[in-house]
């Protein structure tokens, strides 16, 4: 208590010497300004356009039901993927969809391959629904499975999905409707947290998806510069995937794929990425903070592999536009990989020139920052675009540590792009064989 009391009195005679608030204010606000507001605001602003756009227009009846092709990538998921396969198979979708299963290293995956094998009789009885089993025996990692699904694919739309994910059953009809637009190529939706309860670890990043990768999206893709369609629920148009080359070799094929859309939209301003709130899809995530930092060594290492090394050359007006130049500078390059590096020297900053009871005092006011955002942005989420509002207020219990939780997925962003640039990380990745990763762009 009497730590409290010092650390608040510290704080006053600080704000209230001299220039004493602008110095205060001036080494930690300009960031918060500069790079996380606006994004925040911009995405608040998306929704709403969309909300509003939304309740004013007759909801659109398709002309036809397309044919879809799912492509489903099985590696150790065991019998896990019929989940996956008889969600598919239970979508309340009107037009034909085909399931394509493609077992990676059938040799190492006879489970999932057996457990496939098992679903085939239920297709019978099911005349618009089909599964095909593919089993690769040379393991040749997720971006060949993709392109081998995407070479048998029949459907008008193709669908690329991890083989543990499973959906609502009008997924398929949501997405859909988006292509009834002849200029939209790629749609995305909601990624629920499926196992949100076994841990305080699934339980925060639960809160994370529901903020950052719906909210997000969600606002973005109404200004068309959605920032990444994910590898385990992404949904394409199959003539243009197939125009522009499939997916390209080496680790993050999604956002690799994202970027060269993003490229080809310049010359075809038209063309449009969506997010549709009401595709559900539901995915498990890691259950240990030890498996969550694995997990996000190689997620937030490809960044540095994507926009410094595959694509450093793209990055200009004249492949991408103004306004997609102009975002990804702004979010991918200073919000992902230079916000982290602020972070850790501001951090250190701080404790070298401040006395320590000064030091824990601004780090509990940021704290309460952060914590304020947090509550507003949840409260948002769940009064304008949760569908499981009760189920969802439940993440309310961990939103106290959300800040502390996402400060610390902040360092450690630093940690991977570290990690990335100084031992090429993605050639440390469970998505391919490395000597198919060694062949990517370095």
């Amino acid at each position: 208590m009497q730590l409290l009391i010092e650390m608040w009195q510290v704080i006053l005679i600080t704000l209230f010497r001299g220039d004493g608030l602008i110095s205060y204010v001036l080494m930690f606000i300009p960031f918060v300004v500069f790079l996380e507001l606006p994004l925040y605001l911009i995405s608040w602003l998306g929704v709403f356009r969309h909300l509003v756009k939304e309740s004013h227009e007759a909801p659109f009846i398709p002309p036809h039901f397309p044919s879809i092709t799912c492509l489903i990538i099985c590696y150790s998921e065991g019998k896990a993927v019929q989940n996956t396969v008889i969600s598919l198979l239970e979508q309340t979708y009107p037009g034909h969809i085909e399931i394509i299963a493609l077992v990676d290293g059938v040799k190492k995956n006879q489970v999932t391959h057996d457990a496939l094998k098992v679903l085939l009789p239920l297709f019978s009885s099911h005349a618009k629904r089909s599964l095909i089993i593919i089993p690769k025996v040379q393991r040749g990692g997720r971006v060949s499975s993709l392109n081998a699904g995407l070479s048998r694919a029949s459907g008008e739309i193709v669908c690329a999905f991890d083989g543990d994910t499973s959906f609502d059953n009008q997924m398929a009809y949501r997405a859909s409707l988006h292509f009834g637009d002849a200029n939209t190529v790629a749609v995305t939706g909601p990624m629920r947290v499926r196992n949100a309860k076994e841990s305080l670890a699934t339980r925060l990043q639960n809160l994370e998806y529901m903020l950052t990768m719906q909210v997000g999206k969600y606002g973005l893709a109404k200004f068309n510069v959605i920032n990444n369609v994910p590898g385990a629920f992404g949904i394409f148009r199959t003539g243009f995937l197939r125009k522009i080359g499939g997916w390209n070799t080496g680790t993050a094929e999604d956002l690799d794929l994202t970027l060269r859309i993003k490229q080809y939209q310049n010359r075809h301003p038209e063309l449009s990425m969506d997010f549709e709130p009401k595709a559900v899809s539901h995915t498990d995530v890691p259950e240990s903070f030890v498996d969550f930092f694995k997990q996000r060594l190689r997620w937030d290492g490809d960044l540095w592999y994507i926009y410094a090394n595959k694509h450093s050359k793209g990055f200009s007006s004249s492949l991408l536009g103004w306004r997609n130049l102009i975002f990804l500078l702004w979010y991918g390059v200073l919000f992902q990989m230079v916000m982290p590096f602020v972070i850790v020297f501001y951090m250190i900053f701080m404790s070298i020139i401040s006395p320590l009871v000064l030091f824990l005092a601004s780090m509990s006011l940021i704290y309460f920052f952060y914590l304020s955002l947090t509550l507003i942005q949840f409260v948002l989420y769940l009064v304008f675009i949760s569908d499981r509002k009760w189920e969802d207020l439940n993440a309310l219990f961990v939103l106290p540590v959300f800040p502390l939780f996402h400060f610390f997925v902040r360092v450690w962003s630093a940690v991977a792009l570290l990690n990335q640039i100084l031992n090429r990380g993605h050639l440390d990745s469970a998505m391919a064989p490395w000597w198919v990763l060694k062949k990517g762009k370095q």
